[in-house]
This record gives structure tokens, sequence and C-alpha cells, in this order.
């Protein structure tokens, strides 16, 4: 196993076994390395390492910190790969979302706030009779971001934010090209948001479900018309 790694395995165990909680100073490095067996630069280079998922944070003049570890930090790490995506992965992302946006929204419905119950219908009031797809598509994300932090469940909706992204695009593909797409986004919206104000988990879930699997069976759809398209383009071999 690599130095490093075998560095990064170690601070893991002294954070994992309680010697460090969150908001805890690491030893100074001499000291540390010493501790540890490792070399100071092999410390170095793991630090780093931890620093780039949030697990540690250095401050200059002060020294090395466990963070928080709260999920929405360590889950950021996630939210940066994933915007490596490549296009034709985003049915794969879409299906994800299907998964758990409907929980998320049941959750909802149970533990919202009233307070916040208010200001997700506050937030469909923000649109225009006719807005401009990418004005929805903004809306859509602050919706459903609103509903995953009101699910009462951190992980869950650090991992819908972390999806969020690569399915955006085609969120504003379709609004561009799907005739009615605007005007149905809307309606279903408004019937997720009844649904949480009711207190009804279920029905909620059901709006949800159908919400995100229209884009997910319009792109399927999509991307099929358009390899037919393409195969029925393509000369006949000689």
């Amino acid at each position: 196993m690599p130095v490093t790694d075998v560095a990064i395995d170690k601070i893991k165990d002294m954070i994992i076994s309680g010697e460090l909680a969150p908001g805890d100073r690491l030893p100074k490095e001499a000291e540390l390395a010493q501790r540890l067996g490792l070399s100071r630069s092999s410390l170095r280079e793991a630090v780093k390492a931890l620093c780039l998922i949030r697990v540690l944070d250095v401050r200059q003049g002060d020294g090395t910190y466990v963070t928080s570890l709260e999920p929405n930090l360590l889950l950021d790490a996630m939210t940066f790969v994933v915007d490596f995506h490549r296009d034709d992965t985003v049915l794969d992302f879409l299906a994800v979302r299907r998964i758990l946006e409907p929980a998320a929204t049941a959750l909802a419905a149970l533990h919202m706030r009233d307070e916040d119950v208010a200001e997700l219908g506050a937030l469909l009031g923000e649109l225009d009779e006719s807005p401009t797809v990418e004005a929805l598509v903004a809306n859509d994300l602050q919706f459903h971001r609103k509903i995953a932090d009101g699910s009462g469940n951190p992980v869950l909706c650090s991992l819908l934010d972390s999806l969020s992204g690569p399915t955006a695009r085609a969120r504003i593909w379709r609004g561009l090209t799907q005739e009615g797409a605007v005007a149905r986004t809307r309606e279903q919206h408004a019937a997720i948001y009844d649904a949480i104000a009711a207190r009804e988990p279920e029905l909620a879930r059901s709006w949800a479900t159908v919400h995100v699997a229209g884009v997910e069976q319009w792109l399927r759809s999509t991307l099929v018309e358009d390899d037919t398209s393409g195969d029925e383009a393509e000369p006949a071999a000689s």
C-alpha cells in the first residue's frame, strides 16, 4: 500500500475510534508523524487528501482540525465527482433520483415545518405566468431542494443535492423541446405542494414519482428517436 494511503488510514482510524472528534485539533505535525510512525512528507500528503474530501480543515497559523463531519460537508466531494458525468449516464442519474425524490417528498409531508410549507407555496408563486425555461428550472431546483431539506434527513438531502446538476440540463432540454412541458411542470409542482400541505405522504410520494418519471421517460424516448434517426441516416454499405 502506498505510504500516503497508510497515513490516511491511520488518521481515519483515529477519527473512527474517537481519539479525534469533530472539531478537534490534530497534534503538531512532528508529534503526529512520530506517533504514527510516518514521515512528515507522507503525513502532509495525507492531510491534503483528507482536506479535499472535507474531513480535515487546515487553518493557516492555527493548525489542522477535524471538520464537523456533517453529511452535507462530506457528501460535497460526491457533488464534485458527479459533475464529471458523461451525457450518456444522465438516465442513470434520473433513475436514482426517481428512487430517492419520492421518499424525500413523503418524509417532507410528515416532517416539514408549517412555516417551511408556507415558503414552499410562496416559491411557486414567484414564477411569472409564462416563465422562461431557465427561470422554471431554477425555481424547480429550489423547490426540490426545499422539499429534500424538509424531509428531516440530511444524508438524503445531500444525496439529492448532488444529483441536481446532472439532471438540470435534461430538464432544460425538455422544457425547450417538449410541448406543454412548462405547464405540466407547474401543475405537478402544485400537486406536490398540495399533498405536502395536506400532510398526505403517500399522495406526495405518488406525485413526486410522476413528476420525476416524466422527465426520465421523455429523455429515454428522445434518445431512442435520435438513435433511430441516426441509423436511418446512415448510407447503405456498397
